[in-house]
C-alpha cells in the first residue's frame, strides 16, 4: 500500500491524531506501509469512528481522493514522515495527515502566524501588510487562514516583497474559502503552500475552523493578532498558541474601536505588545534579522521618509489637516473645528490624500489615516 493511500485513509479516519499514528507506527515496527493492517489496528487504542473506518474503509471515497491527488499535483503528508512540519508535529493533537498544494518544504521554515478581524479597518489591513512584509524580509514565513480582512492582507504583505506564505484552510483544498480569495490562493500556492487536514470535497463548515486554527498556531513560532473584536476566532488561535507553548503578540489600537478590544484583552493577559516588526523579531530571538530591520527602520517605524506617513513632503495646509485628523477616524465637521479650514477645502484635500494612499474613507462619513 502506497504512503499516499495510507495518508488518505488516515486523513479520513475521524478523530485520528499524530499520537495515534505514533502508536500505530510502534506496533508496525516502524514500517509505515503496515499502519492500516488489521493486526496492527487491533493493538492500538483508537477512537471508535476511526477504527470503524480503518477496518471497513469507504473505497469509493478513497479512490476519489487519490484521483484528486494525482490530478491536482497535491501531496498528502503523514505524521512521522520527513516532510511533516516539525513545529506542528510536537503539538498535542496534531493531525494524522496533511494535504498540501505547493512547496511542502516551506512547512519546515520558521513561521509566524498572523490573524485578525475579517471586517478589518483600512488602517488595520495596511498595518498587517506592512508588518508581514517586514517580517518576511527578516526571514520569517507568514502563515494565516486565507480569510478576508487581516488574513488576506498578511498573505499579500508577504507576497508583495517576494516572500513565502502558508494558508491553512478549514475545508478541502479543492474548495477554497472564501471563493473570492481563489486568485490569492493560487498566488500562495505558487510562492508557498496551501494546507488542510480535511480531505477533498470537505465543505467549509463552522466546526472546521477551530480545528484549522490549532494548525495555524502549531506551524508557527508565535501568533500575531492585528485587530480582533472581544469575541473573535483570532482569540481562539491565540489561545491555541498559548496551549502549545508558543509566543503571542498583539497590535494595540484605539480605545474607541471594537476591533481593538480583543488585542487589548490579549495584552492585559500577557501578550507582547507590538508596534513594529522589531518587537516580534526580538522576542523570537531572530537576532541577525532583528538587527537588519532595526538598522533599516523597517516594519512599523517611521523609517527615513520625510513625513511620518513615509510619503513625499506635504505643504503646510495638508500637514495641518493630517495633524487635525490624528490617528482616529473623524468627520469633516470635526476636522473643520480642529483645523479652522473650510469644509470645501477639507473635502478637496481629503480626496487628494486618499488618492495618495495616506487616508481612507470609513462608513458614516469618517476618514482615517493609513500607515504607509
Amino acid at each position: 500500500m502506497s504512503t499516499a493511500t495510507i495518508g488518505a485513509k488516515l486523513a479520513r479516519s475521524s478523530g485520528l491524531t499524530g499520537d495515534h499514528v505514533r502508536a500505530l507506527t510502534a506496533q508496525a515496527g516502524g514500517d509505515l506501509e503496515r499502519l492500516c493492517e488489521r493486526e496492527v489496528i487491533a493493538r492500538v487504542d483508537l477512537p471508535q469512528t476511526a477504527r470503524a473506518f480503518l477496518e471497513k474503509p469507504d473505497e469509493a471515497a478513497l479512490e476519489a481522493d487519490l484521483r484528486w491527488l494525482r490530478e491536482s499535483g497535491a501531496q498528502v503528508v503523514l505524521w512521522g514522515e520527513k516532510n511533516y512540519p516539525p513545529q506542528l508535529a510536537t503539538t498535542r493533537g496534531a493531525p494524522a495527515a496533511l494535504y498540501v498544494c505547493g512547496d511542502v518544504a516551506v512547512l519546515k521554515a520558521p513561521q509566524l502566524a498572523m490573524v485578525g478581524a475579517r471586517r478589518a479597518s483600512p488602517p488595520g489591513r495596511a498595518i498587517a501588510r506592512e508588518l508581514a512584509g517586514a517580517l518576511t524580509r527578516a526571514g520569517l514565513t507568514i502563515t494565516s487562514g486565507l480569510a478576508i480582512g487581516i488574513d488576506a492582507a498578511s498573505h499579500e504583505g508577504a507576497l508583495a516583497v517576494g516572500g513565502r506564505t502558508v494558508a491553512v484552510l478549514g475545508s478541502g483544498l479543492d474548495h477554497v474559502y472564501p471563493p473570492g480569495n481563489a486568485p490569492l490562493a493560487e498566488r500562495i500556492r505558487a510562492a508557498g503552500a496551501l494546507v488542510s487536514e480535511f480531505p477533498p470535497r470537505t465543505q467549509p463548515q463552522p466546526q472546521n475552523f477551530p480545528r484549522r486554527n490549532r494548525i495555524i498556531s502549531g506551524l508557527a513560532l508565535g501568533t500575531l493578532v492585528v485587530e480582533a473584536a472581544h469575541r473573535s476566532g483570532s482569540l481562539i488561535t491565540a489561545q491555541r498558541a498559548l496551549d502549545q507553548g508558543r509566543e503571542v503578540f498583539a497590535v494595540p489600537g484605539s480605545i474607541r474601536s471594537t476591533l481593538s478590544q480583543g488585542c487589548h484583552h490579549l495584552i492585559r493577559e500577557g501578550a507582547h505588545l507590538v508596534e513594529g516588526a522589531a518587537d516580534v523579531l526580538e522576542q523570537l530571538r531572530f537576532y541577525k534579522q532583528f538587527q537588519l530591520v532595526t538598522s533599516s527602520g523597517g516594519g512599523g517605524g517611521e523609517g527615513s521618509g520625510s513625513t511620518p506617513d513615509g510619503g513625499a513632503p506635504l505643504d503646510k495646509a495638508y500637514e495641518m489637516l493630517l495633524d487635525a485628523l490624528g490617528f482616529e477616524p473623524a468627520t469633516i465637521d470635526t476636522l473643520m473645528a480642529r483645523s479652522g479650514l473650510s469644509g470645501e477645502s477639507i473635502a478637496s484635500m481629503l480626496l487628494i490624500l486618499e488618492l495618495e494612499g495616506r487616508i481612507a474613507p470609513y462608513p458614516g462619513g469618517l476618514y482615517g489615516r493609513l500607515s504607509r
